[in-house]
Formats: C-alpha cells, structure tokens, sequence
C-alpha cells in the first residue's frame, strides 16, 4: 500500500474545512475581547455547565477526523506507530487552535470543556481505526476497492461520500445542487461595497422566476444522474456498476427524505415529491441504467456534460418563499454549523466534480 493515494486523505482536508467552518461561523466581526492580552486570549476557561448536547457534538464532530487521518495514514503505507502519532496530535491542536480563535468572534464561546471532548473525539475515532486495522478492516477494504474501482478513483470516491452531505441542505430543486454562481456574485458585491469598482458591475436584482415543470424534471433527472455516471466512471463494468448506480440512487432519495424531514418536521418527510419530480427521477433512472454499459471515457463526458447543464438550470432557478423562510430557520438554529457548511458543499460540489472528470479525462490510459 505505500505511495497509494486513499480517497480518506481527501475526506481528512474536506473534514478539516468543516471543523474549521463549523467552529468559526460566521467569520465577523473579528474583535480583541476588551481588557485581556495575549496571555488572557491564549487561557480557556471552563464553562459554568456543561449540555450534554453540546459535549455528544464535539466527540462527534472529531472522531471523524480521528478515524480518517489513521485510515489515510496506514493506507499511504505509515506504519502503525507513525499513524497514531500523526492521527492523535494534530486534532487536539487544531482545536486548541479554532477554541483561541473564537475569543475573537464576539458569537462564539471558548471553553477548555470544548477542547477536551474535542480530543476526547479525535482518541475515540483513532481507537475505531485502529480496531479496525487490528482486525483486517481496511485490508479487506482495499481489496474490494481494487475489485469494484478503476485506479485513480480516490477523489470521486470522496465526492461520492460527500455527495449525501451536499443533499442534506435544502436545495431550489430536488438533487438540484450547484447553485453557487449567484451566491458568489452577492459575495463579490458585498465586499465591493462602499469602492468605485461597484459602478463595473449591475448591481440590480435579477427577476428569477420558477422553473417550468418540464425543466424542474430535467434539472432533478440531471441532480440523479450526474452522481451516477460519476461512480459509473470509476465502478468496472459488469453488474458492479449495476449494484452502485442504484445503490446511488437510493442515497439521493433517502437522504432528500431526510433533508425535508430535519427542514419542515417527520410529518412533511415526502413533501419535496412534487409533479415534476417523479417523472424526473424516472428519466434520471432510466438515462444511467442505459449508461452502465458504456465505455470509461463516454461515461466521463456525459458527466461533464450533464453537470454543466445541471449548473446552468440551478442558477435560475429560485427558491419560493416558503423555502426561503425555512433556510433562515435552520441558519439560525443549533445546526448552523453541520448545515452552513452543507449548504456551501451543495454550492460546489457539482464544480468539484467537474474538475476532478476534467483531470480524469486528460488521463492517456484512461
């Protein structure tokens, strides 16, 4: 296994991103705390009481990153003992790190409670990875990897186990993912704000009205089948791809069930099936069940192809007001930090995929 890329080393940077996002939301207004120096900054102090809650997320917030960092360690060939240290230290200062910062952030809390079930969460994930290890487990991973995947696979299959993250924040469109372009436009006029540079730009707001049935089929056929001929990509043929473009078909489903229930309540589970909805889930079924048998390449330009179309569709499309009343709800509740950062990789993770089949299809010997 030495000098082999594992998808976990990606998952441990897109892990990191969100323990960072996470634990400094919202990033302002960035102030010194009145009457404290550095010394004061650097020294955390223990909360009055401790939530049960708040402790259950902060162990489960880092075993994760605990479990992936030793995963990412002994697949790359580390031995045992180079995977535990380089998968026990960096977590606990990580956090130290995010809990010193956040005396910066006026909305944030600081606490040394935070820094140990922080660590406390980074040992428990290294001692699952290393029962696992202990009892053959990312052995026999890597060898149903090497039976079921292409080489080369290590990003997609990243992307592929973010992909249900991505879906769990509310989307314009069922598995309608990507709309980021107008979210970056806001972005780039808010911090244009107040300079001259803000005459280049139009700065009106664009009248979005809703997709017509038709194209909300389309745009929620292309939500399925883009993640589809993605694992198509990278699953050697056979009825392998079979067993995986149905198995991603299910996640999409499950996890929008999912997404709805934790946004409108368990009783509104199967709201987000609208007309248009059931005949696009259809056409996105049929279309990768009729892609399984294609050759590597093929699958990986449909897949550029249908991504940019999904993209194109997202971005005008928006989101009526009730969704828009419920997305205020969920930023402003307990799950901002999970769900802020699953809305960003529902912004992007469609351009991430992109970039990977992009690389992917330079490939000589693909």
């Amino acid at each position: 296994m030495a000098g082999r890329r594992s998808s976990a080393s990606w998952l441990v940077l897109a892990w990191l991103l969100l323990i960072v996002y996470a634990s400094l939301y919202p990033f302002e207004p960035w102030t010194w705390p009145p009457g404290t120096d550095w010394l004061d900054a650097v020294r955390l102090p223990w909360p009055r009481k401790l939530f049960p809650f708040d402790v259950s997320c902060n162990i489960v917030g880092y075993a994760p990153l605990g479990l992936l960092s030793f995963a990412a360690m002994r697949r790359s060939g580390r031995s045992l003992r180079a995977a535990l240290w380089s998968s026990l230290l960096p977590g606990p200062l990580l956090s130290f790190g995010m809990e010193v910062l956040q005396n910066f952030l006026p909305g944030r809390v600081p606490s040394l409670s935070d820094l140990l079930f922080n660590s406390l969460g980074v040992v428990a994930g290294v001692v699952i990875g290393l029962m696992l290890d202990s009892f053959g487990g990312m052995r026999r991973w890597q060898d149903w990897r090497e039976d079921w995947f292409e080489p080369h696979s290590a990003g997609a299959l990243a992307l592929l186990a973010l992909w249900p993250l991505a879906l769990l924040f509310p989307t314009p469109v069922p598995l309608g993912l990507g709309q980021w372009l107008p979210h970056l436009q806001d972005m780039a006029l808010d911090a244009l704000e107040g300079t001259p540079m803000l005459a280049w730009f139009d700065v009106d707001e664009p009248v979005l009205r809703a997709l017509p049935p038709g194209f909300e089929a389309i745009a929620t056929a292309l939500g399925l089948l883009g993640p589809a001929l993605l694992t198509m990509v990278i699953t050697k043929r056979g009825w392998r791809r079979l067993m995986l473009c149905l198995g991603a078909a299910a996640v999409g489903v499950l996890v929008s069930v999912l997404s709805t229930a934790l946004n409108f309540g368990p009783s509104h589970a199967w709201a987000w099936i609208s007309p248009p909805t059931l005949p696009g889930l259809a056409l996105g079924g049929m279309l990768a069940l009729l892609a399984v048998p294609l050759p590597r390449r093929v699958n990986a330009a449909l897949g550029l192809l249908v991504l940019s179309s999904l993209i194109a569709l997202v971005t005008h499309a928006p989101a009526d007001p009730y969704l828009s009343q419920s997305l205020h709800t969920w930023e402003q509740g307990r799950f901002i930090n999970l769900y802020g950062m699953a809305q960003w990789l529902g912004w992007v993770w469609p351009f991430a995929a992109l970039v990977w089949l992009l690389g992917l299809a330079g490939r000589r010997n693909l």
